[in-house]
């Protein structure tokens, strides 16, 4: 692509012909603000914030979607652009609903930053305003009309980037809102609660549905015996909402700040991961060595299982029939646990830290209990977790390194990487390759599964066998993979889908970056480095030798898929209608 000459605020530059104006002002270090863009997923011009004067135009235009041309004229900071500015945001102030400092999102939100820098001080602008809507029937996500903007970015997560499209844009004129169609609940319309409508939100307009107040009142109960489980991906995120540089591992502060809280235990979701891999793992091998459906596909992803109950009913026989890690927890916590502790399984509560939203959904599944126990009582985000932290005037940057808990804590490198897309497939792999040699091989990284292509395939070839595999994040990319597969196209014997970009790094309970973060840096990458990393530093990175993990099937359950195994971690799952019946 050719450079192109222009200037801009009376310097001249040469940029690339191919940028936006706004990549360009950027790029030459002058900064445009904007509301509505976000780099790749929502270039539309909608909400004007981004306007600049270009000489020759009669109209200021936004520079997200206008093209750099040879000698152009752009001014970014005239009296007409400031007022321009201001004035589309008193236009949006007016009807907004303005409790800021009750909002979720105060302080982090991009509007009100906005607000502050363009220097909005009254709003000029009275009179009618949207009768708001607001929605808090999903077990996962809130919608708050009353807050929105509509910038249309969560219309393009769902649509463009998950491939789901249930939000869009409604009515006409004024009366135009955001949200499903016919402004259903989200608990009535095939949404899959992966949160990433949420995650590149600006305002408050969509939300986790808390659950912070259930972990209070059961700490408070001296009744329950409150144990705690924190995934992988926290630990690569906690740290951002604690001004920590994106992709910093806080495992050691993590596990102080969970023991201050107050559980009686505190324990790794990565040993669960482990105990996923053994598991699955196996139930990999029964198929390849007797004939079982393939390509198996990985279940650990309450969203992606969503999904395909939604989308692609016909295709569940490839589902791992696993339990997630968080759920394999539970189950084991009430009865492994809960045997060895002697402990009535009835006074435990089992709360999970989840950087995932539709684990809140999948906790309440009916087929995720045993003896009529529930495996998990309270499913919290990190971004949750956060608020408690706060809440409890705990000083995170300045607490000590603590531990988890042994027993149910100890995990291998395999589990750690379990947070990031490739992770399971990596760790399942290194497993099925020592147990197809029958040796304990020094081959652990297997970086062709790594990295945030939406679509990554491999072959591997152990003991004199190859193996295909796939992996796919973001269910617009595993819809790409299960059209395959049932097309009869697909010839690998094993796919990984994760259903947030990045995969659970990237979940919509992690931390939120706003756009002027995410534009500039890719999120997904920065924390899986603090996996990897913690994965290349332990000494045990394969789930079958950890030792936890073997006395776990020495003195409970037998052997991976045994019928104990199956009782306690293994499901099913069903067709869901995508549509609420009249």
């Amino acid at each position: 692509m050719n450079n192109v000459n222009l200037t801009i605020n009376g310097a001249q530059y040469e940029v690339p012909g191919n940028l936006t104006v706004l990549e360009a002002a950027r790029e030459v270090g002058i900064d445009i603000p904007t509301l509505c863009f976000l780099k790749d997923i929502n270039e539309v011009g909608a909400c004007r914030v981004c306007v600049v004067q270009v000489e020759g135009a009669r109209a200021l235009q936004a520079s997200c979607v206008l093209p750099v041309r040879e000698g152009m004229v752009i001014n970014t900071n005239t009296s007409r652009v400031r007022n321009a500015r201001k004035n589309t945001l008193e236009l949006i102030l007016a009807n907004h609903n303005r409790e800021c400092t009750t909002c979720v999102r105060s302080k982090n939100c991009e509007l009100q930053s906005l607000t502050e820098e363009l220097g909005v001080r009254d709003i000029a602008y009275t009179g009618a305003k949207r009768t708001p809507s607001y929605d808090d029937l999903s077990p996962s996500i809130v919608r708050d009309s009353s807050k929105c903007i509509l910038c249309g970015r969560c219309v393009s997560a769902c649509k463009n980037v998950q491939g789901i499209g249930i939000l869009d844009f409604m009515n006409r004129g004024f009366e135009t809102t955001v949200g499903p169609a016919f402004d259903y609940s989200m608990k009535d319309v095939p949404c899959i609660y992966c949160g990433q409508c949420m995650v590149v939100c600006p305002v408050g307009a969509l939300s986790e549905k808390s659950a912070i107040h259930k972990v209070w009142e059961l700490l408070d109960d001296p009744k329950k015996h409150v144990i705690v489980q924190s995934a992988p991906a926290v630990r690569a995120a906690l740290g951002e909402e604690f001004d920590y540089p994106i992709g910093t591992n806080v495992t050691g502060k993590l596990a102080t700040a969970l023991r201050k809280l107050g559980f009686d235990k505190i324990f790794d979701t990565n040993w669960a991961a482990d105990v996923t891999i053994m598991e699955e793992g196996t139930e990999l091998l029964g198929r390849l060595q007797n004939g079982g459906v393939l390509p198996m596909i990985t279940s650990c992803s309450p969203g992606w299982i969503r999904f395909i109950e939604f989308e692609f009913p016909e295709l569940l026989p490839h589902l791992s029939s696993c339990k997630s890690p968080q759920n394999m927890f539970g189950a084991l916590a009430k009865s492994y646990y809960a045997e060895k502790q002697g402990i009535d399984p009835k006074d435990i509560a089992v709360v999970s830290v989840m950087p995932c939203t539709s684990k809140k959904s999948e906790i309440i599944r009916p087929e995720l209990e045993v003896n009529g126990i529930r495996d998990v009582d309270v499913s919290i985000t990190t971004r949750e977790l956060a608020r408690m932290i706060k809440e409890a005037r705990l000083d995170f940057n300045n607490l000590e390194d603590g531990t988890f808990d042994p027993f149910m804590g100890d995990y291998s490198g395999a589990g750690v990487i379990f947070g990031a897309t490739g992770g399971v497939m990596e760790a399942a792999i290194r497993t099925v390759a020592d147990v197809l040699t029958g040796e304990d091989l020094e081959q652990v990284d297997y970086t062709a599964v790594r990295g945030v292509e939406g679509i990554k395939e491999a072959t591997v070839t152990i003991a004199g066998k190859e193996i295909k595999v796939a992996v796919a994040h973001s269910t617009a990319n595993a819809r790409k993979i299960l059209e395959k597969v049932r097309a009869g196209e697909a010839d690998y014997h094993f796919i990984e889908v994760m259903a947030c970009p990045g995969g659970c790094v990237n979940g919509g309970g992690q931390p939120i970056q706003p756009a002027s973060v995410r534009n500039v840096i890719d999120i997904r990458a920065e924390r899986a480095k603090a996996l990897y990393s913690e994965d290349a530093s332990l000494s045990i990175r394969k789930s079958h030798k950890n030792p936890e993990i073997k006395k776990l099937y020495d003195e409970y359950l037998g052997k991976p898929n045994s019928h104990k195994a199956h009782e306690l971690l293994h499901t099913h799952y069903y067709k869901r209608e995508k549509f609420p019946l009249e």
